[in-house]
């Protein structure tokens, strides 16, 4: 007896250890997969915070002074290390900076004193000089760095534009009082306000001596600037608050419009306006503070110069910078504040003091990494970083009003051929694009997926069962790669030639199976044996294959009888568009994918509802329909939302079946024939060719986030909703 107490003993001691050491080894488990699930969450929130930082200034990076010189053009090269300054006595100088040595490593004269020096577009670097006699030469520095065994060597240059020196760029008699110029890769372009009031504008073409000119029509007795855009093909004229678009038109120049920059407030006054980088926009600052952006917008066929936007800044700016290739600007302040801006996102990405008051000059190298200041004669170089400063929460999920749109719009597109082009990211129509695939994607396989579990729980004959449950769950196993394949190149050329009849079958088939339902009901119970009851689907399949043939059969006749032959025209007539690889496709292609995973759960739910509920609900009298509809369903009901949470789930994520059944396009409409983007699929396609650490790297990886955090709060709200359900039907 001793010997079974201390055996059982044994025994029971061996199983608590056991016990612990599954308890432990589960606990393990679960925890990881929380702590992995943890770790992804952190690691996409840490690649997608800097997004929305600010940007740091590093104002103590480098100075240079420079002695007895008063530069009229200043730029600093891609290394914040060589400054290149013109003379107002046409000195022109290349300068190391946070060098002792108090004088240029490179430097050359021109051979006349210059009455006008201009620079011109930043993006160039070209410069203007002009004699007495109005003759131009136009320059531009090459910093021209190269690798050899002793590091990296500054080899300054500098580039001439081929002008004949007897050409003019405006009449010799008359005195130019405003002056700007334009380089393309195939003319020079010069425009001039003369002492007559008159606007002239000359142009050469490179490689040849012959001038064009164009004089506007209009004369002013005064103007305030004059600015060209770097195509030569845009004038801006002000004069006060009025301002005066003037666009080359064949051969010449007219007046397209006046514009008053005060928009009727009395109050308003114009300080200056400057042309925003890719010369699309300008901006206005205003005395009171005020900046604005305009550009042109697109009414009625017609070109408008219209107020976009407007930022209200600090009075008394003092210098308004644009930078180089981005549509931001800086603004600094006389007690030495810099601001910078970002015109579409409208976010404020710096506020800080430099220096002891405003400079008199500044300018950004070409990779907008280093802001030289002139103050006093000394160049204070500082530091930029600012990576990210066209996103902002409002950018990414409101409408913005991009340049050349004709109204604020959702747009998405990260990448062009162009270099002025401005990167749109707006995430509201690849989110939408995920919601539209799910709903569609959904519409076909709920309704599919959770009646064929319940006849296949309920009514089915078991033998029947065991081979349909086993198939639809075969269907799993299938590569979505597969699937979105077939449904791209085979399903959706079918869908275009046979519109028609698709329409007609997705009304007629549900149809045709209540018909087939009503009929059989009615059938004597002699036809209709007991061994056939649980067999209807095996007399319903081959009537409805026989209606799908005979429909795409006659194809052609129902498109002539609904829509006088042409689908397509029909839809086009009436605005509807249409692409080949739409949503209807996408949804026919995901509820494939989708049905087998609301299938099995639903189905496994209804069938492990306890027999002896089904039995005494019969039993009370009720009939079957009674009995599925208001015990069986009502049990199950947790198991079924859990089905189609777990497929919501699935649509949502789903990428390789979007990637190649869709057109790709990100648009927001709910057109049911146009196509979509979304979110997994956009990642899938840009993320390999993003630049890492980019806004378009780190905005993909937000895309990545919220997909997360969308499929994280569905599963919760699926697990809340079902116990809830569970709570309140575990009593029947």
């Amino acid at each position: 007896m001793a010997y079974v107490e201390f055996s059982l003993q044994e025994r029971d001691r061996k199983r608590l250890i056991k016990d612990r050491m599954i308890r432990f080894a589960v606990t393990c488990g679960g925890v990881s997969v929380l702590g992995a699930l943890i770790l992804i969450f952190v690691y996409l929130a840490l690649v997608a915070l800097p997004l929305f930082g600010d940007a740091q200034l590093h104002s103590k990076f480098a100075q240079q002074a420079l002695p007895e010189v008063e530069p009229k053009i200043l730029a600093i090269d891609d290394y914040g290390e060589h400054l290149f300054v013109v003379t107002k006595q046409g000195d022109i100088q290349f300068w190391p900076v946070n060098q002792p040595e108090a004088f240029p490593i490179w430097s050359q004269s021109l051979p006349f004193t210059p009455t006008w020096l201009v620079k011109g577009n930043p993006q160039d670097g070209w410069f203007l000089a002009i004699n007495r006699q109005h003759q131009a030469t136009v320059l531009r520095p090459i910093f021209d760095h190269t690798i050899g065994k002793e590091g990296r060597v500054f080899s300054p240059k500098l580039e001439r534009w081929p002008l004949s020196e007897n050409i003019t760029i405006a009449p010799v008699e008359q005195n130019i009082h405003l002056l700007s110029f334009a380089v393309t890769q195939t003319n020079l372009y010069f425009a001039s306000y003369l002492d007559d009031g008159r606007v002239v504008i000359r142009w050469v073409s490179k490689g040849s001596n012959r001038v064009e000119e164009s004089v506007l029509a209009q004369r002013y007795a005064q103007l305030d600037q004059l600015l060209m855009t770097p195509d030569g093909k845009t004038l801006y004229l002000r004069q006060g608050e009025r301002l005066s678009v003037v666009q080359q038109d064949g051969k010449g120049y007219l007046l397209r419009e006046d514009v008053d920059l005060s928009q009727g407030h009395a109050a308003l006054s114009v300080s200056e306006i400057t042309l925003l980088s890719g010369a699309y926009s300008l901006l206005v600052t205003y005395d009171n503070g005020q900046v604005s952006q305009w550009f042109d917008v697109l009414e009625k066929g017609q070109r408008s110069f219209t107020a976009i936007r407007h930022f209200r800044l600090a009075p008394h700016i003092q210098l308004l910078l644009p930078d180089t290739h981005r549509k931001g600007f800086y603004t600094f302040y006389p007690n030495g504040t810099v601001q910078s801006h970002y015109t579409t996102s409208e976010k404020l990405v710096l506020f800080e003091r430099v220096l002891a008051q405003a400079p008199s000059m500044a300018v950004m190298s070409d990779n907008e990494r280093y802001l030289a200041m002139l103050s006093q004669g000394i160049v204070n170089i500082a530091e930029v970083n600012n990576p990210h400063p066209e996103v902002s929460l409002s950018s990414l999920w409101r409408k913005v009003w991009y340049e050349s749109y004709p109204e604020p719009q959702f747009v998405w597109q990260s990448t062009s051929a162009d270099n002025d082009f401005e990167a749109k990211f707006s995430i509201v129509p690849i989110a939408f694009g995920t919601l539209k695939a799910a709903f569609y994607a959904m519409f076909f396989a709920v309704p599919i997926a959770v009646l064929a579990a319940i006849y296949t729980a309920y009514f089915m004959a078991p033998s029947m069962r065991r081979v349909v449950k086993p198939t639809i769950e075969l269907m799993e196993a299938l590569p979505t790669v597969i699937i979105g394949f077939l449904a791209g190149l085979w399903l959706a050329p079918i869908v275009e030639s046979h519109l028609t009849s698709v329409v007609v079958l997705l009304i007629g088939l549900p149809l045709s199976t209540i018909v087939f339902g009503v009929i059989w009901s009615w059938l004597p119970k002699r036809m209709v044996g007991r061994g056939v009851v649980k067999w209807h689907a095996l007399v319903l399949i081959p009537l409805l294959l026989g209606i799908m043939v005979v429909t795409l059969s006659y194809s052609r006749e129902l498109e002539q009888i609904f829509f006088a032959g042409d689908i397509l025209l029909y839809l086009q007539e009436r605005g509807i568009g249409f692409d080949q690889r739409n949503a209807l496709v996408v949804g026919m292609a995901m509820g494939f994918a989708v049905i087998p995973t609301i299938f099995t759960i639903a189905e496994d739910a209804i069938f492990s509802v306890p027999k002896h509920l089904s039995d005494g609900s019969l039993a009370l009298g009720a009939t079957a329909w009674q009995t599925l509809l208001r015990v069986v369903l009502l049990t199950a009901s947790p198991g079924i939302f859990s089905a189609v949470m777990m497929g919501l789930g699935r649509a949502v994520g789903e990428t390789m079946i979007v990637l190649m059944a869709t057109g790709n396009t990100p648009i927001l409409d709910w057109n049911i024939l146009e196509g979509m983007r979304t979110l997994s699929a956009n990642i899938a396609v840009e993320l390999p060719e993003s630049e890492v650490a980019s806004s378009h790297y780190r905005i993909l990886f937000l895309s990545a986030l919220l997909l997360f955090l969308f499929t994280f709060v569905v599963n919760s709200l699926a697990e809340w909703v079902r116990q809830r359900l569970r709570t309140r039907y575990r009593s029947l």
